[in-house]
């Protein structure tokens, strides 16, 4: 009796052990980024999904296929999406952990209990949703067990950039596989230049993918491959896999330092010196009327004393006067822009009708607003309701204004008297696109204003890896203003020429400079997710009809 349960126990525990597996590696891989910033892991971290998905696939296809056991969860016939879901969840729950530090949100006005319930719900939905497309992946993968190797990795490799390019098209978008290398491995964010941040992710997925079939293909490796001395050489040698991964994992790399090493153009007359003002004001405090005087000290005074130190202009973050533009007017930072003459973008909000949007001013020497950018990707549950008509009454929303938020156009141009710039706003950071559009029609220059004050330390570090992407995929120089940290200059390399820390107040400058180059990804978009999908779903087609 007691041998039966020992053997029901060691047979749920492996049953339990794909899962156990898949939800170990998703959180290795969430490990790449802040604040733990293990990069590497991330070439290998998809591996052990890859195999479970192999595995299993490779049993339900044996003839005839082993009997469905209804006490074991991971029996042949158990599909592969549960394993994926709880390896997605794993990745994204880990890497977005940072949203837990919006709790508590009492300085809003939500009491703590709600505000916990909120926190908890946003960090679930976002990890499950990551989970579900993780999942939508490894069914189509399971479909392909019986293909060739080489067809696996193309599919797959083309389903995950489809599967991502597909997410960040909405509103809900920032732990691309691509932002695990930024920025500690710059030379392979550098394919970005090629055809976006899925250049990047078509390497790690395929590279993944190669060490899974090496491992899975093992045992025939070692029983067909022997040296003539009678001994087995090495399983990194002899199997054509492992060997393919470290070929292509070098070759993208060289690929990446060659893109990494060209030297960057600084003509004199494309010089600008930016400065930038870090207010350091919490956002809890920011509303009251104590906060909003210490931003009109913190930022005026910053002006004066960068405007002093012979600055072009001056960035400030994110709603840094937290006023509509009629109010901006009035304040004693846009009266000392008037006195010094030196050109300020100031964070604040705009007036549309009876709503409002986070906005971006550009003034010139006299104190005129002479264009403006609308944050045009708003973050949703904080900055605007999903489906509003139908949840408005459940969910309370977050923002601080009374008013109604709308977000910007998706076509807007910020020209400044320097010349057209690329405008991002906080949460904007995450979407390659917007970059991408604004260089290709003329941005020189990047000017990121964010205010990441409400969230955990980890965010922030987060935020300025995806501009440090953007950076590079656009070729340009980027001045990042934040409240807190943190705030920083980028070269179009991606190397950081100057940071903040973090809650202090700083204030900075730095000489940037305009360009006009164009790479593959600003002419041409992401043309390689397109060209992966076609591609592999021609072969699979050809291979079906034969």
């Amino acid at each position: 009796m007691q041998k039966k349960q020992s053997k029901k126990q060691g047979e749920r525990l492996t049953a339990l052990l794909p899962y156990l597996i898949a939800l170990a590696s998703g959180i290795l891989m969430g490990l790449t980024v802040a604040p733990v910033g293990a990069w590497f892991l991330a070439w290998i971290a998809l591996v052990p999904l890859w195999v479970l998905i192999l595995t299993s696939a490779k049993r339900k296809s044996q003839s005839p296929p082993a009997p469905p056991s209804p006490s074991s969860p991971s029996s042949p016939s158990s599909p592969p999406a549960p394993p994926a879901l709880l390896w997605g969840i794993g990745y994204h729950g880990i890497a977005l952990s940072w949203i837990t530090g919006i709790h508590p949100m009492t300085w809003l006005g939500v009491p703590w209990l709600p505000s916990l319930a909120i926190t908890l719900f946003c960090w679930g939905f976002i990890s499950v949703l990551g989970g579900i497309f993780v999942a939508i992946w490894a069914a189509v993968m399971a479909r392909l067990g019986g293909q060739q190797p080489w067809l696996r990795i193309l599919i797959g490799t083309a389903v995950w950039c489809g599967l991502e390019s597909l997410w960040s098209a909405g509103p809900l978008w920032w732990s691309s596989l691509a932002y695990t290398q930024s920025p500690h491995n710059l030379v392979i964010v550098h394919l970005g230049q090629l055809s976006g941040p899925n250049s990047v992710t078509a390497a790690i997925v395929a590279v993944n993918g190669l060490i899974a079939e090496g491992w899975t293909n093992r045992r025939d490796t070692e029983s067909a491959e022997k040296i003539s001395s009678g001994f087995f050489a090495p399983l990194w040698f002899v199997n054509r896999y492992l060997a393919s991964a470290t070929g292509l994992l070098i070759t993208l790399h060289l690929i990446g330092f060659i893109l990494y090493s060209r030297p960057i153009a600084q003509a004199p007359e494309a010089a600008l010196k930016v400065g930038i003002i870090q207010g350091n004001i919490p956002n809890r405090l920011l509303q009251s009327s104590e906060g909003f005087r210490r931003a009109q000290e913190n930022y005026t005074s910053g002006y004066i004393t960068l405007a002093n130190e012979g600055v072009d202009a001056v960035l400030t973050p994110e709603g840094a006067l937290p006023i509509f533009q009629r109010n901006l007017l009035l304040t004693a930072l846009v009266a000392a822009v008037k006195q010094k003459g030196v050109i300020a973008w100031i964070g604040a909000f705009g007036e549309r009708g009876d709503s409002y949007t986070i906005s971006l001013f550009t003034f010139n020497g006299k104190g005129e607003i002479v264009s403006r950018y609308d944050k045009a990707k708003l973050v949703p549950l904080g900055e605007y309701i999903p489906f509003e008509g139908i949840l408005g009454g459940l969910v309370q929303r977050l923002s601080p204004l009374e008013a109604h938020q709308v977000a910007g156009s998706a076509n807007q141009l910020f020209d400044t008297p320097f010349g057209r710039a690329i405008a991002s706003i906080c949460y904007e950071s995450a979407f390659p696109e917007q970059f991408r559009r604004q260089a290709a029609m003329g941005g020189q220059f990047i000017l990121s204003s964010s205010n990441d004050a409400h969230y955990s330390a980890s965010m922030p570090f987060q935020h300025h890896a995806q501009d440090i992407m953007r950076a590079i995929e656009t070729d340009r120089w980027s001045a990042r203003a934040t409240n807190t940290g943190y705030s920083a200059f980028v070269d179009p390399h991606g190397r950081t020429l100057w940071i903040s820390g973090y809650n202090t107040y700083e204030t900075h400058a730095e000489t940037i400079y305009r360009r006009q180059t164009e790479t593959l990804y600003v002419h041409w978009g992401d043309w390689l997710t397109p060209l992966l999908l076609i591609s592999s779903g021609g072969c699979w087609l050809v291979i079906q009809l034969k």
